[in-house]
């Protein structure tokens, strides 16, 4: 018996009036989700606890059964290590978007349009980088996919305690970045990033990227703004703390870093963006061949365009989206044997929000010998009258090892 815990980015949303006061779950077609909720076990799922507004690192971090509270540093380890940066104790790491600014230092677009290509010759000029001053940190920067990147520093004298540089809205300069402690650790971090975003705009404002972005009325990427400061944490294998031989299909840095982490196999997939333009034909044929013809008895996947499309306050661009996963993806799952699925979010990404939000997510177990309630179609409404009832990510893990028959028996 396989195990596939298969999350849609920020699937979960709100009433919206020109949906018919429907969330675009509820909205779109999907005949391949409602069919799997009908022949399955449903309910809806607090990634964290009710009320919480997860980020998509601690949601997963919840859901594959490791304790955010303990575990969470920040978000930068992970952003780092998904990308393939070697991070190393004393380590601080940032996640980061390459960013447009004006002459004036004022963010016009946080993440410079979207930019999908060449980011990897603007990280080569940004790792040219000497900060006077801090000749004795390591400053090394890695692109990511899509506008995001990362920033890891090394050196004596560091700390995570520093506020971010990003201003979460355009309109407005970075962020000073300021100590979050008294330390001359945290002192000395936040003076220099605040001298690495100024000097990152510097470098690439005439990069020839940026240059030929702004001769086709694109914004360009001019410049790097830090966030998620977070020291390296130490985490128990996944395989070890549940006895499996575990493997990761995602899109974005963070969630590969997760799972790197969590000691998984990444299995990483050509044309997979984090975006609504990825490419589910290879997303979902890398998953049958791995769950059919490998080793593996547990996969974490994920797939992102749903969130993108939340961030962006676009409902249609996240119905249609939804609807050709459902298409796509979906339809293939089905045809699996000898496998659980567990299909859920990791929150809720509203779209009149463009944000997460603590909503619960709908949540739906497929495979055999399962206790099928009487819910016919996938979304946050029906999904509150299943037999699942409302659980917790952090009850994920326990539920797919005992439906995989791995679970420890506790007691006599």
């Amino acid at each position: 018996m396989k195990g596939i815990v298969l999350i849609m980015d920020g699937l979960g949303d709100r009433p919206l009036e020109e949906l018919g006061n429907k969330t675009p779950l509820q909205a779109a077609k999907t005949p391949n989700l409602d069919k799997m909720a009908k022949r399955g076990l449903n309910g809806i799922m607090d990634s964290i606890k009710p009320g919480v507004r997860p980020g998509s690192d601690t949601a997963h971090i919840s859901i594959l059964g490791y304790d955010p509270y303990e575990v969470y540093t920040g978000r930068g380890p992970f952003e780092a290590c998904g990308v393939g940066v070697d991070v190393y104790p004393g380590d601080i790491a940032f996640r980061c978007n390459f960013s447009t600014v004006n002459d004036d230092f004022i963010v016009t677009d946080r993440r410079a349009g979207r930019i999908r290509d060449e980011t990897s010759s603007i990280i080569a000029k940004l790792n040219e980088m000497k900060i006077d001053g801090y000749e004795d940190v390591e400053i090394v920067f890695k692109e990511s996919t899509g506008h995001r990147a990362v920033l890891v520093l090394r050196g004596n004298g560091l700390s995570d305690k520093v506020s971010d540089a990003d201003p979460k809205v355009e309109g407005k300069s970075p962020k000073t970045v300021i100590a979050m402690d008294k330390s001359t650790e945290a002192k000395k971090t936040a003076d220099l990033l605040n001298k690495i975003v100024k000097e990152s705009y510097n470098l690439i404002k005439h990069h020839p990227i940026n240059l030929k972005r702004i001769k086709n009325n694109e914004p360009p990427a001019n410049v790097i703004i830090p966030r998620g400061a977070g020291a390296v944490p130490d985490v128990e294998s996944l395989n070890d703390k549940y006895g499996l031989n575990s493997a990761c299909i995602a899109e974005t840095g963070l969630i590969m870093g997760i799972a790197r982490f969590a000691g998984m196999k990444i299995i990483e997939v050509e044309g997979a963006t984090g975006g609504v333009d990825t490419n589910l034909d290879n997303i979902i044929n890398t998953i049958m061949d791995n769950v059919l013809n490998s080793d593996y008895d547990f996969f974490l996947i994920n797939i992102d365009g749903a969130d993108e499309a939340g961030h962006d306050g676009n409902v249609y661009e996240k119905l249609e989206f939804i609807e050709k996963v459902d298409e796509v993806v979906v339809s293939k799952l089905l045809t699996l044997e000898n496998t659980v699925i567990i299909l859920t979010a990791d929150h809720s990404t509203p779209i009149s929000v463009m944000d997460h939000s603590g909503d619960p997510v709908p949540i739906m177990i497929n495979g055999p010998d399962l206790r099928i309630d009487d819910v016919y179609e996938f979304n946050e409404i029906a999904a509150t009258k299943g037999g699942l009832l409302r659980i917790r990510g952090s009850d994920v893990m326990d539920i797919i090892l005992d439906y995989m028959g791995k679970s420890p028996k506790f007691g006599a």
